[in-house]
């Protein structure tokens, strides 16, 4: 389906849960966020139905997102229920990888493709800094697990200081050793005015942008830097994303949004 502006919107990001095992310290506060109640929050069953009417209307790729989603608890039984969408091509997911050894294989046997895993250092002391004290011993064993199991990877690094850049050729020797992609991102505030970046991968570029977002509460996203939302009828889903795409703006503003994490990214 085209937006107003001529733009194709085929892929749908999903926000499974507002909750994350981290506290990277560019994306949430140090004290974490108020969660969303449990009620409040999407069910697979939920999730699948809009999954299914926006494959109708011409999405081809699924992203789950959360916060973190594999703190979600059978995350691998709604990647399979995504995967019986036959008009559904791809199925990603973005994760920090701290529980990903545990959760691969039964990721891969759901039909899950591709994994883009947020990783910003090698360096364990900061990576503990920037995780607010995780271990990364965590993080790279899940993504040693993933590597050998087959799945399409790609490493998100965001581009938080100087240091992020000296970092860079590290991780992507660290990134082809394994047969995986570097994204680059620039770091930014959600809250502040948003820019097309010109010198890393991320942000898109707004006249390219191609998706929409289901957030873990039932709102519909059209735009991450930006406060149109959607919520969704359960009695008339594909009408509720008809006008998430409709409303889309030509380009990202701002978000009132506390954290990152809340949203998808």
């Amino acid at each position: 389906m085209l937006d107003s502006f001529n733009r194709e919107i085929n892929y749908l990001r999903v926000s499974v849960t507002d909750r994350c095992n981290l506290r990277c310290v560019y994306c949430m506060p140090e004290e974490g966020i108020v969660k969303k109640p449990h009620n409040e929050i999407l069910s697979y069953e939920q999730i699948y139905n809009v999954v299914k009417e926006a494959a109708e209307l011409g999405v081809k790729k699924v992203r789950i997102t959360g916060g973190e989603p594999l703190v979600r608890k059978d995350i691998d039984s709604l990647v399979a229920m995504i995967r019986s969408v036959k008009k559904v091509e791809t199925i990603a997911m973005t994760t920090n990888a701290v529980l990903l050894y545990n959760a691969a294989e039964k990721l891969k046997e759901a039909g899950l493709d591709s994994i883009n895993i947020s990783l910003d250092t090698l360096d364990s002391e900061r990576y503990k800094h920037i995780t607010r004290d995780r271990n990364l011993y965590d993080a790279m064993k899940g993504i040693k697990k993933a590597s050998e199991l087959g799945f399409q990877l790609k490493i998100n690094v965001v581009i938080y200081d100087e240091k992020s850049k000296e970092e860079l050729p590290l991780l992507r020797e660290y990134a082809d050793n394994l047969n995986a992609k570097i994204q680059t991102i620039q770091y930014y505030n959600i809250n502040e005015q948003k820019l097309d970046s010109i010198e890393y991968d991320r942000p898109a570029k707004c006249k390219f942008c191609n998706r929409i977002r289901l957030l873990a509460d039932g709102y519909l996203l059209s735009c991450l830097h930006s406060n149109i939302k959607f919520k969704v009828d359960f009695n008339d889903i594909r009408g509720s994303i008809i006008r998430c795409i409709e409303g889309k703006p030509e380009n990202g503003a701002y978000s009132d949004v506390e954290s990152l994490s809340m949203i998808g990214g």
